[in-house]
């Protein structure tokens, strides 16, 4: 399990809820709270609407799934 580390800095240094993101992607609070720490993967489909709504892309904000199973990719 890996937490969000970089989407939850970045909601909370522009001063963004929780609630604001689960109810941009569709879910409600606990589940985008499940999310955030790791306990559930995001959807494709979600990673792009966030980055979206941050004008940043999926890879500026979410950790690949490589490193959140704690392996680190090769050069």
């Amino acid at each position: 399990m890996m937490v969000q580390s970089n989407l939850i800095g970045l909601r909370k240094s522009n001063h963004i809820s929780q609630k604001v993101l689960a109810d941009l992607i569709g879910v409600s609070l606990r589940t985008f709270s499940d999310k955030e720490i790791g306990k559930i993967q995001f959807k494709c489909d979600e990673m792009f609407t966030i980055a979206k709504y941050f004008d940043l892309t999926v890879e500026d904000i979410f950790l690949p799934r490589i490193l959140q199973n704690g392996v680190k990719e090769s050069d």
